[in-house]
Order: C-alpha cells, then sequence, then structure tokens
C-alpha cells in the first residue's frame, strides 16, 4: 500500500453491487474512480465524490488497487484483456462471482501478467455493503490481502482462505447452496399450507422462528460428520425415514410435487439400504459421497 492511509481504488462494474461497493469506498474517504460498460449508472457516486472514467485504460490507471464486480468471468476477459499492460504491478480484487475453477484460471492469468490477484466471495446483497452483517470472503494473494485489508474491510469483515484462488468461491457457494435449498424447502412447506388456505407470508414468519431456533445446532452436526461416527445415536435414520416418508405423503394428499422433498428421501433410502439404518441421521451426508476431507 502507498504511504497515504487512503489508496486510490478504483471499481469497476456499475450493477447494484458494484455501485454499494464503490458507495463504501468513497463513504470511507477513499479516492474512489468508477468505470462501468454502460454510461448513466454512475451520477450519485460521482455526486459523492467519486471519479468517473470515460474508459476502462483510464479507470485503471488511477487506481493502486482495481476492484471488479462484473456480470460473469467471461466478462472479467472481456474487460480486462485489453488493458492488462496497464494492471500490470497493481493489485486487483476480482468481486465478480465465478466458480473456483475460474478463480484459479484467472489467478494463473494474473500471474502470467505479473499481477497480483486476490479473488472474493461477497456474503452480503447490496444494502448490507459497509454495514453489519456483511462478510466477504477472500483467497489467492496473501499480500494483497494483508496489505489491503483495511481497505477491504471497509466493505465488510474480511477472512482469507489461503493462496489457493478457488477456495473463497468454493465456500461462498457452498453456503449458497445451503440458502437455496433452505428456500426449497420453505417452498415446498408453503406449498403444502396452501392446501388448507394457510398463506405463504404467514407460513413464512413460522418458518423463520422454527429454523431460526434449528440454526445453532449445525455446528454441532458438523462435529459427527468430520468424525464420521454416527454410533452416538440422537435420532437413528430409521425414525427420520419414517418422518420423511409421512411428509412425502403428506404432500401428496395437498397436490405437492416431491421434487425437493424426495431428494432428502433419498439420501436417508441410500444409507438405510447400505444397512445404516440404526445409526445416526446425520449419516444421510454420507449418502452425497463426499471426497475425502482435507485439512485446512
Amino acid at each position: 500500500m502507498s504511504e497515504n492511509s487512503h489508496p486510490a481504488v478504483s471499481v469497476l462494474g456499475l450493477g447494484a453491487m458494484g455501485r454499494a461497493l464503490a458507495a463504501a469506498f468513497v463513504a470511507a474517504g477513499y479516492p474512489t474512480t468508477v468505470w462501468n460498460r454502460s454510461a448513466g449508472k454512475d451520477a450519485e457516486l460521482v455526486a459523492a465524490g467519486a471519479k468517473s472514467a470515460s474508459t476502462v485504460a483510464e479507470a485503471v490507471e488511477a487506481g493502486e488497487l482495481v476492484v471488479a464486480c462484473l456480470f460473469d468471468h467471461a466478462s472479467v476477459h472481456e474487460v480486462l484483456d485489453p488493458v492488462v499492460d496497464s494492471l500490470t504491478g497493481r493489485a486487483l480484487v476480482n468481486l465478480t462471482s465465478t466458480e473456483p475453477s475460474a478463480a484459479r484460471e484467472l489467478a494463473e492469468w494474473a500471474a502470467r501478467h505479473g499481477i497480483a490477484y486476490l479473488d472474493g466471495g461477497i456474503m452480503a446483497v447490496p444494502p448490507m455493503i459497509g454495514n453489519p452483517g456483511s462478510a466477504l470472503l477472500y483467497s489467492g494473494s496473501r499480500a494483497v490481502f494483508d496489505e489491503y485489508r483495511p481497505v477491504l474491510e471497509t466493505l465488510g469483515t474480511a477472512e482469507y482462505f489461503g493462496d489457493d484462488a478457488g477456495h473463497a468461491s468454493l465456500v461462498d457457494f457452498a453456503l449458497l447452496s445451503g440458502m437455496y435449498v433452505m428456500f426449497a424447502g420453505y417452498y415446498h412447506g408453503a406449498a403444502m399450507v396452501r392446501s388448507m388456505g394457510m398463506s405463504a407470508e404467514e407460513f413464512g414468519e413460522r418458518a423463520a422462528a422454527w429454523l431460526t431456533a434449528l440454526m445453532p445446532s449445525l455446528p454441532a452436526a458438523g462435529a459427527v460428520i468430520d468424525t464420521a461416527d454416527y454410533t452416538r445415536v440422537h435420532q437413528p435414520l430409521t425414525f427420520t425415514k419414517a418422518a420423511v416418508d409421512a411428509i412425502v405423503s403428506a404432500s401428496r394428499d395437498a397436490g405437492v410435487d416431491l421434487d425437493v422433498i424426495a431428494a432428502y428421501r433419498d439420501l436417508v433410502d441410500r444409507q438405510i439400504a447400505a444397512g445404516h439404518g440404526a445409526e445416526s441421521s446425520e449419516r444421510a451426508f454420507e449418502s452425497l459421497n463426499p471426497p475425502p476431507r482435507r485439512t485446512v
């Protein structure tokens, strides 16, 4: 980082998230230059103190730290390949949503061109950026993370997952998978109770309270999974199967398709078929054929 405690930052991409990132940098006093492929999205940022760049090259050259928040992996190359010479010697933080393999490819591309690269995953929606609850996950260049951590923490809490550039997005996507499956379970439940006239909003209030009460049990379940010792039984798979089979029957009676609940039923049934019915219900995890656990 420059001797100036407020290094210049350039933000490439002004979708809803990119604008939120840039606004947080401006509010924290960092000299901020912004660029977007289409015009007209920077007016509020400029009014708040940001500088508008008419070209990518202009934006890159203005920033000591370049933050990309673009549409996808392909768009990162489309935007940055033409200005790769200007990026050489600078720090690049990619906050575009990219798969782990794509993050690793970008890290290799950056290394070939002398660009210090850090990949990130954003665990927040735009209004959360810069506020309590916003969390960002990073992996790649430890030097960039350490040097610019005060800048990154402007956006939210910052956590580093190692020099493999794909690790941050892997954790990001794993957390998102839990979120999407949770919402799918809520949709299934809301479809069931519609048959009795309950609104999805009312069911949502009940589901939110129920799921919030259950969330603290996840680390304990994880501890069982990590040891792979399913013989200490709180709830056996046979009990879970009886409950899930009943939910399947009730869903059919309510006229609800089984796309969501049947997937979980299949995880349970495979373990029971393999002779593990008396073991703890966490063993359903093994039906996902997880790879051997690596030391983090």
